[in-house]
C-alpha cells in the first residue's frame, strides 16, 4: 500500500471490451484495476459498439460506484482494436497510461510497482512485466511468460518478436501520440505499436515481476488460423520495411509461423508449449 508522504505519479487506466467478452470475467478485470494499492485516478472505459445488457450492467455498476474517476466512452459501431484504443489515448488526461484487457486479472500491487519504475525513471516510456498463463476453465496455472528486461536487451529481442507482454503494458501518452498511436490491424497491433514506440527513440523496460494473469483458451491453436498468421507476417513486413529488422530478422519468425500454420497440430502444441511460453 502507497503511504501518504510517498509522491508516485498520477495514472490513467485504460481499457476496451466488446460485445463478446463474458461477463464474469469483464467483471473480475475491472475489479482487480480499481481495487489495486495504488489506485487509478481516472479510469477509462471504452465500449466498441453495441454491448450485450449484461456487460452494459457492470460497466453502469462500476461507473456508479466508482462515480468521481470512472468514465465510459462508446463507439457507434464495431472497430478495430487499435482504433478503439487509440479513441481511449486521447481521452486519458494523465501523462502515464496503463493498458488494461477486458478479460485479464492485474496483481493487486501491479500498478503501484510500475508507477514506482516511472518515478525511479523519469526518461522511462514503456514499461511491461512478466505474466502468468492459466486456463481459463479450471485455473489450473500453465506457464510464467517472461521476456527481457532491458532495453537494450528489448531492442534486440524486439527485431523478431513482441519484447512486451501486451497485457502488462504501461506508457507515456506523449510518446505513445508520437509513434502514432495504434494501427488497425485486426491482430498484432500491440508489437507493431511496440516497435514504433522504439523507433521514436522510447526508452523500454520489462519488470522481473508477475503482474497480470492471463486468460488462455487453447490460445495456441488459434496461432493456426490463417487471419492470425496473415496479420504476423504483415506486422513483421511493415517492420522490416520501416528498417528496424533485417530480411533475415523478417524471414526466420515467419518461416517459423507458416510452419506452425502448416504442420499437425500436436507439434505445433509441443512446439508452443517448449518454445513460446517462456
Amino acid at each position: 500500500m502507497v503511504s501518504s508522504n510517498e509522491r508516485l505519479p498520477s495514472y490513467s487506466a485504460l481499457m476496451c471490451v466488446y460485445e463478446k467478452e463474458i461477463p464474469a470475467n469483464f467483471n473480475d478485470s475491472l475489479e482487480s484495476m480499481l481495487m489495486q494499492t495504488y489506485p487509478p485516478s481516472e479510469f477509462v472505459l471504452v465500449c466498441d459498439g453495441k454491448l450485450t445488457n449484461e456487460l452494459n450492467i457492470i460497466a453502469k455498476s462500476f461507473q456508479s460506484e466508482y462515480k468521481s474517476i470512472f468514465r465510459i466512452i462508446r463507439t457507434e459501431e464495431d472497430m478495430s482494436l487499435g482504433a478503439a484504443l487509440n479513441i481511449g489515448i486521447a481521452a486519458c488526461s494523465n501523462k502515464f497510461i496503463i493498458k488494461m484487457d477486458s478479460d485479464d486479472i492485474s496483481e493487486p500491487d501491479r500498478c503501484e510497482a510500475q508507477m514506482r519504475v516511472f518515478a525511479l525513471d523519469p526518461e522511462l516510456d514503456i514499461l511491461g512485466g512478466w505474466v502468468e498463463e492459466f486456463d481459463s476453465e479450471t485455473g489450473k496455472v500453465l506457464a510464467l511468460k517472461k521476456c527481457p528486461l532491458h532495453h537494450s536487451e528489448i531492442m534486440k529481442y524486439a527485431k523478431r518478436r513482441n519484447p512486451f507482454n501486451r497485457q502488462t503494458v504501461a506508457f507515456r501518452k506523449s510518446k505513445a501520440f508520437a509513434a502514432g498511436g495504434y494501427s488497425d490491424l485486426a491482430h498484432c497491433s500491440d508489437y507493431e505499436f511496440a516497435v514504433r514506440m522504439l523507433q521514436k527513440g522510447a526508452k523500454a523496460q520489462n519488470l522481473p515481476k508477475m503482474l497480470v494473469r492471463y486468460r488462455v483458451s487453447e490460445s495456441y491453436r488459434k496461432k493456426r488460423h490463417w487471419a492470425n498468421t496473415k496479420s504476423f507476417i504483415t506486422v513483421r513486413h511493415r517492420i522490416y520495411k520501416s528498417g528496424f529488422s533485417s530480411l533475415f530478422d523478417f524471414l526466420i519468425p515467419v518461416t517459423a509461423q507458416l510452419l506452425l500454420f502448416i504442420l499437425p497440430t500436436r507439434f505445433t502444441d509441443f512446439f508452443y508449449r517448449k518454445f513460446l511460453r517462456k
